[in-house]
């Protein structure tokens, strides 16, 4: 079954700038909801003129604004600030990043946005949320990522500097991904009762959510669980990453007994008597051993080919330029592409939701404006 269309007719305001509003505005526009881009008249989003650029803007805000509109407005004028607030009056949802307050000081927060449209959804997205101490503190994924805690838990040693994240995982998880489970339901609920709600999405604490399953065995542990001590972030040499002979890496995620037997029957390892379930140290560092020189034996594409029908848990590490390539993504058609495939931008990753209900480029700036104004009838 399709979600494509699921949510054609509902209407957004995307005021957000950057990666987590845009991204969860995105995945709403991918679901067939009508996203207009609202955007300062001199600048609009800042993404437009991050490096690389493809088509003349940059290629990250080409990958998270298909299927949008823009119209350009300055919120700050008054007989703007009016048009705003009328085309709220028929929108759904509107999506906001901006600090804590300044929705206020514009004259389109919450209670002016309600004052017009009772059933209206806000969704505010900031980095430590629209109460407390830190509302009104500068951040970024790094800072948010370590105060929430995910940050100390990345890395190879508890002695060691914690690793950094590979992805924006406060912005895309911790923000753009509960922000839109977060409308949804209200979409749901304003079903049921007739009124809107407004959404405060911390992305500190959405990413802090993400150590559920770690907080419940902070008790459970002698010591607090940290980088490369847990069983699933360093500390078991059966779940960790190893370097092959021609410098590329495999992945060996063999956790359980039978997956670590056939990885010892493929690698033909040595393994002492009862390491698939013991957590002693010089078991682990005998295991590490073993996996490091004989994973260093072979290429990467020659293990892929060795453990192909072992049932193993072992995957190739593939480089971003090899992903879209990989067997895998191309049968469950994964990419496609907008606009000049030469272009940066030009592929686009769908979500596991499916495929986006169109395929239009990213808006330039303003491009909208007559159109949508029309349509609103502003």
């Amino acid at each position: 079954m399709s979600l494509a269309h699921s949510l054609d007719g509902v209407r957004v305001l995307d005021l957000s700038r950057l990666l987590p509003g845009p991204f969860l505005t995105m995945v709403l526009a991918d679901l067939g909801a009508d996203v207009v881009k609202v955007e300062e008249p001199r600048v609009g989003d800042y993404m437009r003129d991050f490096p690389p650029r493809g088509a003349g803007m940059s290629g990250r805000y080409l990958t998270v604004n298909r299927n949008k509109r823009s119209v350009a407005m300055d919120l700050k004028d008054d007989l703007e600030r009016e048009r705003f607030l009328r085309m709220a009056a028929q929108a759904d949802v509107v999506v906001e990043s901006f600090r804590p307050g300044v929705m206020e000081r514009l004259g389109v927060g919450y209670e002016a946005l309600r004052e017009r449209n009772g059933g209206i959804i806000l969704c505010s997205i900031s980095g430590y949320g629209q109460t407390g101490p830190y509302r009104d503190r500068a951040g970024h994924d790094i800072n948010y990522l370590a105060l929430a805690g995910v940050l100390a838990m990345s890395g190879a040693t508890p002695d060691g500097p914690p690793g950094m994240a590979g992805v924006q995982i406060a912005d895309m998880a911790g923000g753009a991904m509960w922000g839109a489970i977060g409308i949804l339901a209200a979409l749901i609920e304003r079903d049921r009762t007739g009124m809107g709600t407004h959404l405060d999405i911390s992305m500190t604490e959405g990413a802090l959510a993400l150590l559920a399953s770690e907080f419940g065995i902070l008790d459970a542990e002698p010591e607090v669980p940290t980088r490369g001590t847990g069983l699933l972030n360093g500390g078991a040499a059966r779940y960790g990453v190893y370097r092959t002979s021609d410098g590329k890496y495999l992945s060996v995620g063999a956790l359980e007994p039978q997956f670590l037997a056939r990885l010892e029957e493929a690698a033909d390892l040595e393994l002492p008597a009862g390491s698939a379930d013991s957590a002693a140290a010089a078991a682990e560092d005998d295991l590490r051993r073993q996996l490091a020189r004989v994973i260093a034996s072979k290429t990467r594409d020659e293990w892929v080919r060795v453990l192909a029908n072992r049932d193993c848990c072992c995957e190739p590490v593939l480089e971003l330029d090899e992903v879209a390539e990989h067997p895998l993504h191309r049968e469950r058609g994964l990419f496609f592409e907008i606009g000049d495939s030469a272009s940066a931008g030009a592929l686009q990753v769908r979500t596991p939701l499916g495929m986006p209900a169109a395929r239009r480029p990213a808006p330039a700036l303003g491009e909208h404006n007559d159109e949508v104004f029309r349509e609103y009838g502003v």
